[in-house]
């Protein structure tokens, strides 16, 4: 069987752990590993893999599917064998050659759990959290504002991920800065899928770290956690994967945009700006009268 190419959403930073990001041509790896889950909402696979020598150790990981077909054919269970394709350009990964070798472990997979991502214009449900002070806000404290919401720990070793949104949420929150009326309508939130590692005062450790030392931006940008079972309700709510091995976490990427009315705007999951970031959050808070503080 051949199916369509698949573009990986975990690789990259791994893969600047073993080659060097000026690199010029393609490289391809042998890849042989199980399926052992997927998640049709995201276009993701997860694939429990071997080792993949000069290019990355033996994990369970969910890669994005540029073809929805891939998703439909591959199932929980299924063991698999493909070429892992790295292109010129870093950010550029994706699967050739995928095959099935073996579907005797289908009936005993377990079936994936039924999606519960919520679409755009859904209401969000009204989560509670514990951020960098301490204390309990909930997702229903910014009403009123446009909130972007994103996902990260902080013990992230991988540049383009956690570090990376961070980054970005950073250069948003200084460029708003510049505009008074746009910086109180709109509000950062960052919130830790690691929450035994994360407590507040490493939280407010590491956003200090993207607010330069100024405490007074955390008025703006909350880094927050929760316990395990509403993380889980958040990670399905909006569509973000994740998975503890030993003292990382592989995970997916998810960015969300909440508009003023409590309700989803905007999803983005590999391909983004922070200019698009930052656009869309300026429209949403645009859209409302007036924001609402704290």
């Amino acid at each position: 069987m051949r199916l369509p190419k698949s573009q990986f959403i975990l690789i990259s930073a791994m893969l600047l752990l073993t080659v060097s990001i000026g690199c010029n041509r393609t490289r391809k790896y042998p890849l042989q590993g199980e399926v052992v889950g997927k998640n049709l909402a995201t276009g993701e696979i997860t694939v429990n893999h071997g080792d993949i020598p000069g290019f990355m150790p033996a994990m369970a990981m969910p890669y994005r599917v540029k073809d929805p077909a891939v998703a439909q054919e591959v199932q929980p269970g299924d063991k698999i064998a493909a070429e892992v394709v790295v292109g010129k350009d870093p950010s550029d990964y994706w699967l050739e050659d995928v095959r099935i070798t073996d579907e005797s472990g289908r009936v005993q997979a377990k079936p994936p759990a039924a999606p519960q991502m919520l679409m755009p214009g859904a209401r969000v449900p009204d989560f509670a959290l514990i951020n960098q002070d301490g204390r309990k806000i909930r997702l229903s404290d910014f009403a009123g504002k446009a909130l972007l919401v994103t996902f990260i720990y902080t013990r992230c070793p991988m540049p383009n991920f956690c570090p990376r949104l961070s980054s970005q949420f950073a250069r948003i929150q200084n460029e708003l800065k510049k505009n008074p009326e746009d910086y109180g309508k709109s509000h950062l939130l960052t919130i830790s899928f690691d929450p035994k590692y994360d407590t507040p005062a490493v939280l407010r450790k590491y956003g200090l770290a993207y607010l330069d030392g100024d405490a007074g931006g955390f008025s703006h940008w909350d880094f927050a956690s929760t316990n395990p079972t509403d993380l889980r309700r958040l990670a399905q709510a909006f569509g973000l994967a994740y998975q503890e091995e030993g003292n990382q976490i592989s995970h997916t990427m998810s960015i969300v945009l909440i508009a003023p009315d409590s309700t989803v705007a905007k999803f983005w999951f590999t391909d983004w700006t922070w200019a698009e970031l930052m656009e869309s959050l300026q429209q949403a808070a645009r859209a409302t009268g007036k924001g609402e503080g704290k």
